[in-house]
């Protein structure tokens, strides 16, 4: 069969899902092609179950850390309840409401396996072998996004992994969890299954968890973690793994042996363009997009990489405000209107290149925004570094007793204006998004001196760190 349209977007997940609403808005058609679950990963297999793994945890820690409300939790967590409140945001892994949402919005879906063959042409094949040619009059929007990596680790392929899907979607908690890697999945998940009951150990290459973040976002959930009793090992080298009967035994180069029920390779992503017809067109299958500003194929003009698949910020918030920008593009450009590249276009993603927001999810949370301190080193740029305890400031005495945080201000001493934000603590990611205005507006040291935070909460953070900085 054969179907034209104005555009067709691969990957019915939260980037695709928004490139498809925004050039249907703007008038144009669009078919959205998806072999599994429209919604895709962060609706079913990542920050939505996830979440809710961590929520129950997290609410049970602010109580206990309040004299008064402590005495009132006599219990521990629901184990089933909290994996079926999990289920419940995953819809028990049914689509059938988002693909509600897909038809009402105005967008086509067709269910298959989506292959580029040459210029802008996708040929979807169905479970049943019927194979759909779809021709894009304007833009064909590869939103496939990323899948989590296996590293190089020998017998690793054999031994049953789970992956962060396999991880936020088990019905039942391992007596014994190990856990590769110490990013965000990583500590997130750990912080979990611990709670959960599970004995987790953490196994990390490097010399510290959350290596991309200010060394305290890593040193704090590394104590925290301990303390919960998550075995944290750092600078450990897996490199065999094999099973053991039931048990997954990983052995380090120096011959320490880890055993567990489970391991959840945690250790990296890798772009999702191994199949689809990435040779066809002159790219090579399984690297990431390279695009433009515009998110604009480099030389393919009527090709857009968008989300995870770039590689940029593979982080579901950046994954849609990219689309929204993708989307805006590929209007524009079919109605013939000039798409400006400006800092400030509504054509381009450059919050990709130094605001980029993240929480993670841990105990204590970790939320940033822009550069952090090395970062801003290695651009060569004038910096300041300030840093406040969090505790001192009257609102998180209030919501915590013995309130333990930090916040890290990363600031331009020749623009006076801020490069970065992290605050580590319960609750901060609440803080982000007021931080993350001030990095992308480049408000003004002095300016920020007339936002006055409201006594008492947390955000007087925002006071102490100026009345620091000026000294």
């Amino acid at each position: 069969m054969d179907q034209t349209c104005d555009v067709v977007v691969l990957g019915a997940g939260s980037t695709g899902e928004n490139v498809a609403d925004i050039v249907v808005r703007g008038g144009l058609s669009a078919v959205l092609v998806e072999p599994e679950l429209v919604g895709g990963e962060c609706s079913y297999w990542a920050c939505m179950p996830s979440k809710a793994l961590l929520r129950g945890t997290e609410v049970l820690a602010e109580a206990r850390s309040v004299d008064g409300a402590a005495q009132a939790v006599t219990g521990e967590q629901d184990v089933a309840a909290t994996l079926a409140r999990r289920s419940s945001f995953t819809s028990h892994w049914d689509d059938s409401g988002q693909v509600e949402w897909v038809a009402g919005a105005g967008i086509d879906l067709l269910r298959g396996t989506g292959r580029l063959d040459g210029e802008r042409t996708v040929v979807v094949t169905a479970e049943d072998g019927t194979r759909t040619r779809l021709t894009a009059r304007h833009a064909v929007a590869v939103c496939t996004g990323s899948q989590s990596a296996t590293p190089p680790i020998d017998g690793l392929g054999d031994v049953d992994s789970w992956g962060p899907r396999e991880a936020t979607s088990a019905t039942a908690v391992p007596a014994r969890l190990l856990v590769l890697g110490g990013g965000y999945v990583g500590c997130e998940l750990a912080t979990a299954w611990q709670a959960l009951g599970s004995q987790v150990t953490v196994l990390q290459r490097g010399d510290r968890l959350l290596p991309r973040l200010e060394p305290q976002a890593g040193n704090a959930v590394a104590e925290s973690l301990r303390k919960a009793g998550v075995d944290v090992r750092l600078g450990t080298e897996v490199t065999a793994a094999r099973r053991d009967g039931t048990e997954v035994v990983l052995t380090t180069g120096d011959g320490e042996e880890f055993r567990g029920e489970e391991v959840l390779v945690a250790t990296g992503r890798a772009a999702r363009t191994s199949d689809i017809g990435a040779e066809t067109v002159g790219l090579e299958p399984g690297e990431y997009l390279s695009v433009d500003a515009t998110l604009q194929a480099e030389g393919r003009p009527w090709l857009y990489g968008v989300g995870d698949v770039n590689g940029r910020s593979q982080l579901t918030h950046m994954g849609k405000y990219q689309a929204r920008q993708a989307g805006a593009a590929i209007v524009a450009r079919a109605r013939g209107e000039r798409v400006g590249t400006g800092s400030w276009s509504p054509f381009v993603a450059t919050a990709d290149d130094v605001a980029v927001p993240s929480v993670v999810f841990t105990d204590p949370q970790v939320a940033s925004v822009g550069r952090t301190a090395a970062e801003a080193e290695e651009a060569g740029l004038p910096h300041r570094v300030v840093e406040y305890p969090l505790g001192s400031v009257a609102g998180a005495s209030l919501f915590a007793d013995g309130y333990e945080g930090t916040a890290i201000a990363v600031v331009d001493t020749e623009r006076e204006v801020l490069l970065g934000m992290t605050f580590v603590g319960p609750a901060v990611a609440e803080l982000l998004h007021a931080a993350t205005i001030a990095v992308v507006g480049e408000v003004p040291i002095a300016r920020l001196w007339h936002a006055v935070p409201a006594y008492p909460t947390i955000s007087e953070i925002w006071l102490r760190l100026l009345e620091t900085y000026r000294g």
